[in-house]
């Protein structure tokens, strides 16, 4: 953890309570600020924390922009079930958000992108193991489950298996010894061509690390409360930022953080902003596991299907999809039928599927999978924002990051493009 400093009380307000904030206000707290959480729900963790994927996928960090991922969104647009949805919208944020993504649709950026995350998602995971002194792991369901990753074409298999092994953590499997390491995957094995596994991944349920961080933040001697109430605008003075517009009137700070997933667009915007975000709309269910049902102990990524599952205490957990349909979190019953129907197919004996529970989610998402870290133009208005689908993953490195940046300390490494610009 960072060493407190003593030599002043600056007082930073988080705006967003989700997972990014919590950490943030935490690693904050530690660096010697005073922190005030500022979060429109009545709880926190409710927004895109609350019943994500649950993989911490430290080594496994492939942006979604890539080399052929175009022609790709072409064709899962045409199938039922597909990883893919798209709804045109009569907003240039959205093709502003497209165009820059497509830019970022080749190899060498995304072999860029891909080491850069690397560095941050290791980083995470020794904050992840420093926090624990605070935050017990039995208090959100950790467990190091490792991480396997199966592909159905030969092709798309042998592409993974080229590519470097920087710290030789993967194992190779072949589709006849993918029962063995994983019993769940017994059916689905005749149509894999291979896997490859990573033992030192994990999973945790996100939800319970929020609350469980919650509670830590409110026993700290530095920290200043919750304050439930929907931020509406930031109050620009001069180049500063002077305070914030909420439903439950002014709230003010020497420094102003925005975790606020999707949300932060539009904050940052009123202040002359623009932040790349775009909201990539994902699915989960979440079913009992029963006794004597074949759930996986491995967290187990299907890489074309672009599902995961994840056993999650005594349930598991199925996540998948990227809906590009604007604000809209409501639940699209065809989308939840069809994420039942696969995890009914992949894994037909691993749950209860007739007491699914489905939720949907914004994540935020920037146009190469990298998150932004950072002070903008306006001195005290600070961003850690853009995480997409890996908010769980990198939470505790960027909040880490941001509080050595906020106290003027150098970053671990050269942030490079996480850094506002």
């Amino acid at each position: 953890m960072p060493q407190p400093s003593h030599s002043f009380n600056q007082h930073a307000l988080v705006i967003g309570g989700g997972v990014v904030g919590l950490a943030s206000a935490w690693w904050l707290l530690e660096a010697g600020f005073r922190v005030t959480l500022l979060e429109r729900a009545p709880g926190v963790g409710l927004g895109a924390s609350q019943r994500n994927g649950g993989q911490l996928s430290y080594r496994y960090v492939a942006p979604l922009a890539d080399a052929g991922v175009p022609l790709k969104a072409l064709q899962w647009l045409f199938q039922a079930d597909g990883p893919l949805r798209f709804r045109p919208e009569a907003d240039w944020r959205q093709w502003r958000w497209l165009a820059a993504f497509l830019a970022n649709c080749n190899g060498a950026k995304n072999r860029r992108t891909t080491a850069k995350l690397l560095q941050l998602g290791e980083l995470s995971r020794q904050k992840m193991a420093q926090l624990a002194v605070h935050v017990p792991l039995a208090d959100f369901g950790w467990r190091q489950a490792g991480k396997l990753v199966v592909y159905r074409s030969p092709a798309l298999f042998a592409a993974a298996v080229a590519r470097t092994d920087a710290d030789n953590s993967r194992r190779i499997v072949s589709a006849p010894e993918i029962p063995a390491l994983e019993p769940a995957l017994a059916d689905l094995a005749p149509q894999l061509a291979g896997g490859i596994f990573n033992a030192g991944e994990a999973v945790a349920d996100c939800h319970a690390f929020c609350v469980a961080l919650a509670a830590r933040l409110r026993e700290h001697p530095r920290f200043e409360g919750i304050v439930h109430g929907r931020a509406t605008s930031l109050f620009v003075e001069g180049n500063r930022i002077a305070g914030v517009q909420t439903d439950e009137g002014w709230v003010q700070a020497d420094h102003y953080v925005l975790t606020a997933g999707i949300h932060s667009r539009d904050l940052a915007a009123g202040a002359g902003i623009r932040l790349p975000l775009y909201p990539l709309k994902g699915y989960s269910l979440t079913a009992p596991i029963r006794p004597g049902d074949v759930a996986p102990d491995i967290s187990v990524t299907d890489f074309e299907r672009k599902t995961l599952y994840a056993r999650i205490g005594t349930h598991l957990r199925v996540a998948a999809m990227v809906d590009m349909v604007g604000d809209d979190p409501a639940l699209d019953q065809r989308r939840v039928a069809g994420l039942a129907r696969r995890a009914r197919e992949a894994l037909p004996a691993a749950a209860d599927y007739t007491r699914l529970e489905a939720w949907a989610g914004l994540r935020p998402a920037t146009p190469n999978s990298a998150p932004l870290l950072g002070r903008t133009r306006h001195p005290n208005l600070w961003l850690n924002v853009g995480h997409g689908p890996l908010g769980f993953t990198f939470a505790c490195g960027t909040a880490a990051i941001l509080a050595d940046l906020m106290r003027g300390a150098a970053p671990p490494f050269d942030l490079d493009f996480l850094a506002w610009k």
